[in-house]
C-alpha cells in the first residue's frame, strides 16, 4: 500500500490539503503524481524514502497541479524516471514492477486526453487521479481536450474492474468504489438531460445554461462549470 503525501497546495479546487501524491517506498520506489514542487512536499517524500532513491514518478495527467512538480523532483532525484506527462508516455496496459508491487497503467481519457489510472495488481486498488473524488464532481474541460463520452466510458471501464478501493488525487480514499462510480454516472447523465432540455428550449449560450443549472455556484468555480457545459454541448453536437 502506498503512503499518501499531500502536495501542500490547498485551494477551493484542490481541497484542504491540496493534491494527494502516493509513494510506494519499497525499492524501486514509485511516486504517483508530482505535486507542484513545494519544498515541504519534497522533504516529506525524502523522509518516507528513509534515504533510498526515488526510481519512478508516474504522472496521472498533465494538468499543472499534478505535473508542475516534475522539475523539482528531477533536481532532488536526478536519476528518477518520469513516466506520463513530462516524461516517457504510457501505453494502455503497461505493467511496471516497482514499490513492491506491479502497477498497470490504464488509459482513462475524458477529464484530459492523457489521463491514466494505475491499478495495483497486488491489492486491486486503483490510483485514479482526477477520475472521481468524494464530495464533489470532476470538471470536463472541453477547451483543453475534455470529452464527456470518453469520460463516461472511462468511469465504466474502471467500474468493470471491480476495484477494492479508489485512491483519488483529491480528497480521501473511496472505500465503496462501485457505489461512488454509479453515483457519478447517474449525476452526469442527469446533468446531460438538463443541458439537453435547455437546448431543446432554444437555450444554447453557455452562460445562460450555467446560470440555470448551477444557480448557487461559487464565482471561483464558474469557469469550471462553463467548461463542463461545453463538454455536454459537444456531446449533443451543439
Amino acid at each position: 500500500m502506498a503512503i499518501t503525501i499531500p502536495a501542500g497546495n490547498p485551494s477551493e479546487w484542490t481541497g484542504p490539503t491540496g493534491n494527494n501524491t502516493f509513494l510506494f517506498a519499497q525499492s524501486p520506489a514509485v511516486l504517483i503524481d508530482a505535486g507542484v514542487g513545494h519544498g515541504e512536499h519534497l522533504d516529506a517524500v525524502a523522509r518516507a524514502l528513509v534515504g533510498a532513491a526515488l526510481r519512478f514518478v508516474f504522472i496521472t495527467h498533465g494538468h499543472v497541479d499534478h505535473a508542475a512538480g516534475v522539475p523539482a523532483l528531477r533536481d532532488r532525484w536526478p536519476s528518477a524516471v518520469i513516466r506520463g506527462s513530462e516524461g516517457t508516455p504510457f501505453k494502455d496496459g503497461d505493467l511496471i514492477a516497482g514499490g513492491g508491487t506491479q502497477l498497470r497503467a490504464l488509459h482513462t481519457p475524458g477529464h484530459s486526453p492523457d489521463h491514466f489510472c494505475f491499478l495495483d495488481e497486488r491489492t486491486n486498488e486503483i490510483y485514479c487521479g482526477d477520475l472521481v473524488r468524494l464530495g464533489g464532481t470532476i470538471v470536463i474541460p472541453a477547451s483543453r481536450g475534455g470529452d464527456l463520452r470518453q469520460y463516461l466510458a472511462s468511469l465504466r471501464r474502471i467500474r468493470s474492474l471491480g476495484p477494492s478501493r479508489l485512491l483519488p488525487a483529491h480528497g480521501p480514499a473511496i472505500e465503496e468504489p462501485l457505489t461512488v462510480i454509479d453515483e457519478y454516472l447517474v449525476h452526469r447523465e442527469g446533468r446531460h438531460r438538463q443541458v439537453s432540455d435547455l437546448v431543446e428550449q432554444g437555450i444554447t449560450e453557455v452562460d445562460q445554461i450555467v446560470s440555470r443549472i448551477y444557480p448557487a455556484l461559487s464565482p471561483r468555480l464558474l469557469d469550471a462549470a462553463r467548461e463542463t457545459v461545453r463538454a455536454h454541448l459537444a456531446c449533443l453536437d451543439v
